[in-house]
């Protein structure tokens, strides 16, 4: 699981998932990523199944990046516990993703191998996405 190896504050707020990706919204490394269409928290755990997916479906033939790392606490309270006491302690990692946002890149395999493998790995993510190609960034025009 991916989990940042030290923060500066051990609990976060919950925060605001508000407006569009302002960063991270283009295709950089790959030929084809996966757009995220609606704010979420992604998980540790949501990211790994991602990776596991994508990777059986190419046989690791080809290279796949993760544009988005959980870097942020989630606490839970105890089951059965009473109100008060405080916070709760740190229950897993989640990675803050806004509409637009490239959450995977695929390269150096073929489009129908590609686009097969995203479409798989969209099952199990929670929020609605699509696969976009790489565009040059001057013109706009696809880039194979």
């Amino acid at each position: 699981m991916l989990m940042p190896k030290r923060v500066k504050h051990r609990k976060q707020f919950r925060g605001r998932m508000k407006g569009v990706a302002g960063r991270g919204n283009t295709v950089r490394f790959g030929e084809y990523g996966l757009q995220a269409l609606e704010p979420a928290w992604i998980t540790s755990r949501q990211i790994e199944a991602v990776r596991r997916t994508i990777m059986r479906h190419i046989r690791r033939r080809g290279r796949v990046y993760i544009r988005i790392f959980p870097d942020k606490p989630v606490t839970k309270r105890a089951a059965e516990s009473r109100m008060g006491k405080g916070k709760g302690s740190v229950d897993h990692w989640v990675a803050v993703v806004r509409p637009g946002r490239i959450m995977f890149e695929m390269g150096g395999t073929d489009g129908e191998t590609a686009l097969e493998a995203l479409r798989l790995a969209a099952y199990k993510l929670p929020i609605a996405t699509k696969v976009v190609r790489r565009t040059d960034p001057i013109s706009g025009e696809e880039v194979s």
